[in-house]
């Protein structure tokens, strides 16, 4: 029992330290991964700028001084 556990955690240890290193990879970004970052950045932007408006007229119509309308029972528009 002894020696499976051994040889078990030797293998562990290597095979670890094998799956850790990253090889000859070719350093950078690809064209495709640039263009879906670029069109992830663009989805944010377009729905960002809308928010933005609807959140500032929101807080205009919350923070501005207006009389409250009320309509009398009888009268005309």
């Amino acid at each position: 029992m002894k020696t499976i556990s051994i040889t078990v955690l030797s293998l562990l240890g290597t095979v670890s330290s094998a799956l850790a290193s990253g090889g000859n990879e070719a350093g950078g970004l690809g064209l495709l991964t640039i263009l879906f970052l670029a069109f992830a950045a663009f989805v944010v932007l377009f729905q960002l700028v809308p928010g933005v408006r609807l959140l500032g007229g929101m807080l205009k119509d919350i923070f501005t001084a207006s009389e409250k309308k009320t309509l009398k029972i009888g009268s005309k528009l």
